[in-house]
């Protein structure tokens, strides 16, 4: 059984990594662990930068907790201002031994008292829980469940990105060069 460490313990973010493994290597065998790790950048990373730099430190970190694990996963949501309003979205890192995927979760615009919350210091997970009467909406639908009475989910967000993340997996040959 191949083992996965998830740099978080949050069950989205769990059940995202588990759902997307499963689908893209259907037949193979998963063990999925969370570990607490630190980010390295803002609790509400605010730019795209800054949420995919989270979400490599959080990679980093769970492959040096537990370096017998086959693949370290970190998933980073974030939040970055544009013109138009801010939007919300999410970056996975997958790593193995000899290989990284990266891929960005699909982006949305929040409504404007939310990033107005945001805007005044409070993380996404917290906005969403005020303005949607909610309680640690972050553990379970997220702001994009709440938007969409869970059509799209934060699992389902976040496992599409996973999937994305696990193509150079897939299709070794091609990210690494050789086409023969």
């Amino acid at each position: 059984m191949e083992k996965i460490i998830v740099a978080s313990k949050n069950p989205v973010k769990l059940a995202a990594v588990r759902n997307g493994f499963e689908r893209i290597f259907p037949g193979r065998k998963f063990e999925t662990t969370g570990e607490a790790v630190e980010s390295a950048v803002r609790d509400q990373p605010a730019s795209d930068e800054e949420t995919m730099s989270g979400a490599v430190s959080r990679a980093a970190q769970a492959a040096r907790q537990v370096p017998e694990a086959d693949y370290w996963m970190g998933i980073e949501g974030g939040i970055e201002d544009h013109p138009d309003g801010m939007t919300a979205f999410a970056w996975v890192v997958v790593q193995s031994s000899g290989m990284t995927g990266k891929a960005r979760s699909g982006t949305f615009f929040l409504p404007a008292k939310i990033a107005a919350l945001v805007r005044e210091g409070k993380e996404l997970g917290e906005a969403d829980d005020i303005v949607f009467q909610q309680r640690d909406s972050k553990q379970n639908n997220g702001a994009i469940g709440l938007l969409t009475d869970n059509v799209i989910d934060r699992t389902l967000l976040y496992e599409h990105a996973v999937i994305l993340a696990l193509l150079p997996f897939k299709n070794e040959s091609l990210y690494r060069g050789d086409n023969s």
